[in-house]
């Protein structure tokens, strides 16, 4: 008994127009960033540092002052926390506290020194006090 496959058809190569379409459709370029550009900018620390919708309303009924300055000192003390490995992270920046997920790279929610009333943070594993 033979186990050998047997083809009762002749393999026909490619026809021209399937092969003419195919480099038309790896052309295609979409406005969107790349994976290996969205990857790049993970890997590298250079996404933008975003504020959830909580983190917002505290600041805004907080009035904390967020100036470039203060983002620019954020943004440093994330990168210490993620060269670290950290996950989720204090970040102290002229007496305010900024509760960071550094995974997702978004600010949780901030505290201002008057509204510290326990002193206590809980889910962190890293602080970073910024001068």
């Amino acid at each position: 008994m033979d186990n050998r496959l047997q083809i009762k058809q002749p393999i026909q190569p490619l026809r021209k127009t399937q092969q003419q379409n195919k480099p038309a459709q790896e052309n295609k370029k979409s406005d969107s960033p790349s994976f290996k550009d969205i990857l790049g900018e993970k890997l590298n620390g250079k996404e933008k540092l975003s504020f959830s919708k909580h983190a917002q309303k505290r600041i805004d009924s907080r009035s904390i002052p967020v100036s470039k300055t203060e983002i620019d000192k954020l943004n440093s003390g994330v990168e210490k926390a993620r060269d670290k490995g950290a996950r989720d992270s204090l970040v102290m920046v002229n007496k305010v506290a900024y509760i960071v997920s550094v995974e997702n790279n978004t600010v949780v929610t901030a505290v201002d020194e008057d509204s510290m009333d326990d002193n206590v943070f809980t889910n962190i594993d890293s602080a970073v006090f910024m001068k």
